[in-house]
């Protein structure tokens, strides 16, 4: 489990395919001595278990699957990611629950860097999943739902979540890696079992 919060931005030293399948290493010069052999990190929100690590580096095998779903197979050398260790019982919860597991990439339909205004393509049939000041996971960062368009939706940073995340280098057509919110995903699977409704879900 993570937050959305991230803790440093990591650059690819390689990506390539091997016997064992897809190999992704990175340089993480803060965390790469911090974090042991079967750790989970979330790479751009997608949750990785270590499978090396030496002095600033860090290595991760790669499922088919992880490779298809998301935004990691398009990444090069010197490509940026997000990164953050799984979030430890006692720490404080400043973004939302975020499972690391991406259910869909999208693209940067436009961002004005005057204001940091973002707008992200928004797949129809997942639209459901998303409201107004609602939070979502993009490239692994807990952001605020600002508005929702019929294709689209907007979210506003600030100027430190530009500054410390691959935000910085953002262009319109980039794909960016999506996770919802769990919560709507789990009421609608309430809602949707037999004899669900609003009203069985109500606290008594």
């Amino acid at each position: 489990m993570f937050t959305g919060l991230i803790e440093e931005t990591g650059s690819v030293l390689w990506i390539r395919a091997t016997d064992r399948g897809t190999q992704l290493q990175l340089s993480a010069p803060r965390i790469a001595g911090e974090v042991h052999t079967g750790d989970s990190i979330a790479v751009n929100g997608c949750c990785l278990t270590v499978a090396s690590h030496r002095h600033q580096q860090v290595t991760f095998d790669l499922l088919e699957e992880t490779v298809a779903r998301t935004n990691l197979g398009a990444l090069k050398p010197d490509s940026v990611v997000n990164l953050e260790r799984a979030l430890v019982a006692d720490a404080r919860l400043g973004g939302h629950f975020v499972q690391g597991h991406i259910d869909c990439t999208a693209s940067i339909i436009d961002f004005a860097e005057s204001d940091s205004r973002f707008e992200i393509a928004l797949p129809e049939d997942r639209a459901r999943y998303v409201a107004e000041k609602g939070s979502i996971a993009v490239d692994g960062i807990s952001l605020t739902i600002a508005e929702v368009k019929p294709a689209s939706f907007v979210t506003w940073i600030i100027p430190h979540t530009r500054r410390c995340t691959n935000l910085k280098n953002a262009q319109s057509g980039d794909l960016v890696n999506l996770e919802f919110d769990i919560l709507a995903k789990y009421v609608e699977r309430m809602l949707a079992a037999p004899g669900g409704s609003v009203t069985s879900l109500r606290v008594r």
